[in-house]
């Protein structure tokens, strides 16, 4: 498989050829590459020309200079480079392979441990890091070289190995860049996909509760049920205008800063005119707001979903607490999130218990507490982290690891802050067996 080559690389080439022209009175330069040697049927290894000087060295035998023709004649079968059978071995700096009798240490003191064809011509190896990724071939008809001049052949020899890993680097980062712009639009697509699917049954579903809510009377208390429902369609909706918004967004706005050469500037960031992060409240100011009332409609859901899931919901809320500054749509997401985990990594028969109206210094907390298998304290350290679930990756319980770093993030956003115990700080749902877990989301006092 034929190694790849930029223009830059072949540029670099035809430079160092020239210092091999043009300096040293080199008549024959060629650089070969492949990515490795191919074996063919006979024995001999194939390599491919990728610059050559003159041209002309490689036409076909009755059409070549005079020039080219010796050295053309041992090298060259077609367009390929064929190592002689007898002195196939490219010998590095660092081999103990002796050189040929016919070129001695003592004339040729700079490459005794290369190839050479002749006094006249060198074959130098392009290897980095032990790795051969071709040949240098030069050679000259009216003097032999000296230690001087193979000295210089050896760095340029060096530089084009190095050139060479370079270009090759470069070739395979950006087939990784192609593949992941591929990948990206497939992704896309089957985003757009699924979010226009979704639209559909989330249109009925909303419709649906607003029909069971008409047919309740208003004493029914299935009338909270269906009120959830519709709040959740709502709130679903909310969410899906937000990734239309940034579905739409173009490629000039999510395309990075080009900087202009040679200025020197320092970083910015960039800011767009349509935020891509999903957030709920995303835009919302932060207003005066009582915690129950703000708890009340998540805990009908809530109580719901513990009866169908067998378990405990305790609540004790303060009605006359201090009103809290935040940013309703955010707080009620933070809420939905930790509530939510609760009720999940609780067991069947477990017990939760949300409070309101604790207090610390210009602060208002509500405090969620199960009896689940609480946290293991490496994991502690790690909540808040996007896409990190610790012990809970290994269980049946789906999940994203995401809820609880988007519930920090909007938390942070309202001067807010979270903590987290395990084992729960609550003891009348704590047990050896079931230490449990308890968050404390804190918000300031108006």
């Amino acid at each position: 498989m034929l190694m790849s080559a930029s223009s830059d690389f072949i540029a670099l080439c035809r430079e160092q050829i020239a210092l091999l022209t043009q300096g040293l009175g080199a008549t024959l330069s060629i650089v070969y590459l492949t990515q490795e040697l191919v074996e063919t049927p006979s024995g001999e290894a194939k390599l491919i020309p990728v610059v050559i000087y003159p041209e002309t060295a490689l036409l076909p035998p009755e059409e070549e200079t005079a020039e080219a023709t010796v050295v053309h004649k041992q090298l060259q079968v077609g367009n390929v480079f064929i190592l002689p059978n007898d002195r196939r071995r490219l010998l590095t700096a660092e081999s103990e392979f002796p050189t040929s009798s016919q070129h001695s240490e003592a004339s040729q003191p700079h490459l005794k441990e290369e190839y050479l064809f002749s006094g006249n011509q060198i074959v130098l190896p392009l290897v980095y890091e032990g790795v051969m990724m071709g040949l240098l071939v030069t050679g000259r008809q009216d003097r032999a070289w000296n230690g001087h001049e193979e000295s210089q052949i050896q760095q340029i020899a060096q530089t084009l190995a190095i050139a060479c890993i370079l270009d090759q680097r470069r070739a395979w980062f950006e087939e990784q860049l192609r593949e992941q712009q591929i990948l990206q639009e497939k992704q896309r697509d089957l985003l757009d996909n699924l979010l226009h699917q979704f639209r559909n049954p989330l249109t009925a579903l909303r419709t649906f509760g607003k029909l069971l809510l008409k047919r309740l009377r208003p004493g029914d208390s299935n009338r909270d049920v269906a009120n959830s429902i519709v709040r959740e369609s709502d709130r679903l909706q909310e969410l899906l205008q937000q990734f239309d918004q940034v579905i739409d967004l173009t490629e000039t706005d999510l395309a990075p800063l080009h900087l202009p050469e040679e200025v020197f500037v320092e970083a910015t960031i960039q800011k767009s005119a349509k935020p891509p992060l999903l957030l709920p409240g995303t835009g919302d100011k932060a207003v005066d707001c009582s915690l129950a009332d703000i708890l009340e409609p998540l805990l009908i859901s809530a109580k719901a979903i513990a009866q169908e899931r067998k378990l405990k919901l305790i609540t004790e809320i303060k009605q006359n607490s201090p009103l809290v500054r935040a940013n309703i749509k955010a707080l009620r997401e933070v809420l939905t999130n930790i509530i939510d985990n609760a009720l999940k990594y609780t067991p069947t028969g477990g017990k939760i218990l949300i409070q309101a109206g604790q207090e610390k210094a210009n602060f208002q907390g509500i405090v969620i507490s199960d009896n689940g298998p609480g946290i293991p304290p490496q994991d502690l350290e790690h909540l808040g982290e996007r896409h990190y679930r610790g012990v809970q990756a290994q269980t049946e319980i789906p999940g994203t690891g995401l809820g609880l770093a988007i519930a920090k993030q909007l938390i942070e956003q309202m001067q807010g802050e979270i903590e987290v115990f395990s084992p729960a700080i609550n003891s009348k749902l704590t047990s050896p067996n079931a230490p449990g877990t308890t968050f404390i989301i804190w918000l300031p006092e108006v």
